[in-house]
């Protein structure tokens, strides 16, 4: 996973189309929240095809921010509204908060 996230941080540091949002707002709510479900079906999915319950929460934890980093890439196309390091901030604090949750709830 490591190895992962400093390739993906220069690719992403490159986004020239950025949004100008605020850190708060529905939208964030909305990241928030999807991120955190995203995070704990995926690590249910991942558990119930035999994973280990450390490697699922894990799993799951990835799903849900390549779905988020998936998304303000679309968003950063030149007819789109932008990347927003706002918006990832809040999917990554949702998927925490989903692994975290979803550790907690007996597995």
């Amino acid at each position: 996973m490591k190895r992962l996230m400093l390739p993906t941080i220069f690719l992403l540091a490159g986004c020239s189309h950025t949004a100008n949002d605020q850190w708060s707002g529905q939208d964030k709510a909305q990241h928030f929240i999807a991120s955190a479900i995203l995070t704990a079906a995926g690590s249910e999915v991942a558990q119930r095809q035999g994973s280990s319950s450390v490697r699922s929460a894990n799993i799951g934890f990835l799903f849900s921010v390549s779905l988020g980093t998936t998304k303000e890439l679309w968003d950063s196309r030149p007819a789109g509204t932008g990347w927003s390091w706002k918006d990832f901030a809040w999917d990554v604090a949702g998927a925490a908060t989903g692994y975290t949750l979803w550790r907690l709830a007996d597995h």
